[in-house]
């Protein structure tokens, strides 16, 4: 794909006209003026047989935002200048542009040379060799040509197959991504968009969304350099038949991508650089346009590294959109003011959805440092020390980095020892599992153990906190993620999972020495008195000192203000069961005559043993229950 650049009248759609043999000013306005004023698209075949689709773009200033639609997904710039005029301000300003937008290849036409002499063509290339110097088209072959008479055009197509071979291609396993820049209606059909192709192929049938927004749309037919194809390939200028939508909810700037691509949103944290030359001094939340792709939005900047950025120097910054935004991390972009209109900047997407920044944080910076430079293990290792993320949103939510990075850093994380997979051990086995760093685990097992200490001596006498209150003081909002973490820290040892509560393996409940000295005469009572048990009253036993002994095992509840020793309910139970085989049955008035207890307490512990299913109520009668009671 490549696209041309340069100055208005100096020869941009004559010459690809002169190539192609294809008019790109379709417009009747624009044949009328004589002048380009949106994006019009060609195609050719390289003397090599190669295919290359051509965007030519409007070189007037008032149509610069046409421009910046059209040269987003370029492959190579033809970067125009009449030789006759030489280079102009918009060929300063769209060279500027192509710089911005790191397009490293090009060929550097001078269109017109028949108009002038041999010595005023070599001053003219002196001009514009000494103005790409310090840009990416540096090293850019310079090709003096005329479309009116065809000298050089062959000499133009051998060169821009030379600088077209050096370039990385597309390899097609990439997700794709269509950028949307027309939308029109064909009848018959109904809506059509065009584009740049990037990253993978498309195919009929295919199932897609519509960016920012969620719309689902289906390919209902391509096209391909006016041809129609079942398959279009990355790098080429597609025509895209979508059904389910009307073209009024189709905007310019929209894209077409698989559902689950992008995050659309209200926030780009982003390098920027201003322009040597550029007419203003950035200042906190300044009001830009943003061009990406090709979308145009106002935006507000937050300069998160410092109050002012001067032109030439570069930031940190945090772009503000009133409404949502689908870019993937490492996309160009390009700022410009309003008014005047002019392209004041540009640079590189670093993190695509992040959460608003405080100004002035070293964390923030290096954060950001990170993402734009860091290794795929480091980018995953700083996600996962913020917070458990779970595996299916690392593969969809980590700028930069496609499934299949993921799972190879994150394999690597676990092996050295630098992340773990929550509930499972070390082994990473479900998309839906969490994820977390190692020292961010540490803290959060750190934080559980402080919790739980903290309500063990609040609550001495509870044997351990209920699992939803611990949830709710750990700050933890997903259930998922908590048993998670529960069952990670009761593996690690550091906590004991009851299953209703939670407490530190080393927290022993334990009775204070008022409350056991009255503890031990009650207990001393029931011994006594197994059968007949005095009442938890007439020892002044709250509630939670006999819920304290129960879990001490040193009494049995049976009904409210109804407890025996445990050795007493153990040779009841099983002296009931006994008695059970032997007779076939038992009543009340046998047990109470049995046991030489009361009716009270016959009646209490007979409905305790219906309840453990001990035994079963027939009539007046109890028999044997389907449940067996454990060895005593």
């Amino acid at each position: 794909m490549i696209g041309t650049a340069g100055h208005v009248d100096h020869g941009k759609s004559t010459l690809v006209k002169a190539l192609t043999g294809i008019d790109p000013d379709r417009l009747a306005e624009e044949k009328a003026r004589a002048m380009t004023i949106d994006l019009g698209f060609a195609w050719l075949t390289l003397p090599g047989g190669q295919s290359v689709s051509v965007v030519d773009v409007p070189g007037h200033e008032r149509f610069i935002k046409n421009m910046l639609a059209g040269v987003g997904g370029i492959d190579a710039a033809l970067l125009v200048v009449a030789a006759d005029e030489g280079p102009m301000p918009q060929t300063t300003e769209h060279l500027a542009i192509l710089d911005l937008l790191g397009v490293d290849r090009g060929v550097i036409v001078l269109t017109k040379a028949d108009a002038v002499d041999h010595d005023w063509l070599e001053l003219v290339r002196e001009e514009v060799s000494d103005r790409v110097s310090a840009t990416t088209l540096a090293s850019a072959p310079i090709v003096p040509v005329s479309a009116l008479t065809g000298e050089g055009l062959p000499t133009l197509l051998d060169t821009l197959e030379a600088v077209l071979a050096s370039a990385p291609g597309q390899d097609g396993v990439r997700a794709p991504r269509l950028p949307v820049d027309r939308v029109f209606s064909v009848a018959g059909f109904g809506t059509v968009v065009t584009g740049t192709l990037s990253g993978g192929e498309i195919a009929t049938g295919d199932e897609l969304r519509l960016y920012p927004r969620d719309r689902r749309v289906r390919v209902r037919g391509l096209q391909s350099h006016q041809e129609k194809v079942s398959r279009a390939l990355p790098g080429r200028r597609t025509a895209v038949n979508l059904s389910g939508i009307t073209t009024e909810e189709v905007h310019r700037g929209d894209v077409l991508a698989p559902s689950g691509l992008m995050t659309p949103s209200q926030r780009l944290d982003a390098r920027l650089r201003l322009l040597p030359d550029a007419p203003v001094t950035l200042k906190q939340n300044d009001e830009l346009d943003f061009f990406a792709g090709a979308a145009e939005l106002p935006a507000r900047i937050t300069l998160l590294d410092r109050e002012r950025l001067n032109p030439g120097e570069t930031a940190w910054v945090q772009f503000r959109f009133r409404t949502p935004i689908a870019l993937l991390k490492n996309d160009r972009f390009i700022v410009r003011r309003a008014s005047p209109s002019e392209t004041l900047g540009g640079g590189e997407i670093v993190d695509p959805a992040p959460p608003r920044h405080r100004r002035f944080r070293p964390e923030t910076i290096a954060s950001l440092e990170t993402l734009a430079a860091g290794s795929p293990d480091e980018i995953l290792l700083q996600a996962l020390e913020q917070r458990p993320v779970e595996i299916k949103e690392l593969r969809s939510g980590t700028p930069g980095l496609s499934s299949e990075q993921i799972d190879s850093a994150l394999a690597e994380l676990i092996a050295e020892g630098d992340a773990l997979v929550l509930g499972r051990g070390s082994q990473a086995s479900g998309p839906t599992d969490f994820a977390v760093a190692t020292t961010l685990w540490q803290s959060l097992s750190a934080r559980i153990t402080e919790v739980l200490r903290a309500y063990h001596r609040s609550q001495p006498l509870r044997p351990g906190m209920a699992r939803e209150e611990a949830r709710s003081r750990l700050g933890i909002p997903q259930p998922r993620l908590f048993d998670d973490l529960i069952v990670t820290a009761a593996d690690a040892g550091v906590v004991i999972d009851d299953g209703a509560t939670l407490r530190l393996p080393d927290f022993r409940l334990s009775l204070d020495p008022v409350r056991r000295a009255a503890a031990d005469r009650f207990v001393a009572a029931l011994r006594a008195q197994p059968y007949t048990p005095p009442g938890p009253h007439e020892f002044s036993l709250d509630p939670e000192t006999l819920a304290a002994l129960e879990h001490l095992a040193e009494i049995e509840k049976i009904a409210d203000g109804v407890y025996f020793a445990p050795e007493a309910w153990d040779a009841l139970v099983q002296g009931t069961l006994a008695f059970i085989d032997s007779h076939g049955a038992i009543t009340l008035a046998q047990f109470r005559d049995h046991f030489g207890t009361s009716r009270k307490y016959a009646q209490a512990a007979l409905e305790r043993l219906d309840q453990l299913k001990y035994t079963r109520r027939v009539g007046d009668d109890r028999v044997r229950g389907p449940r067996r009671p454990g060895p005593v």
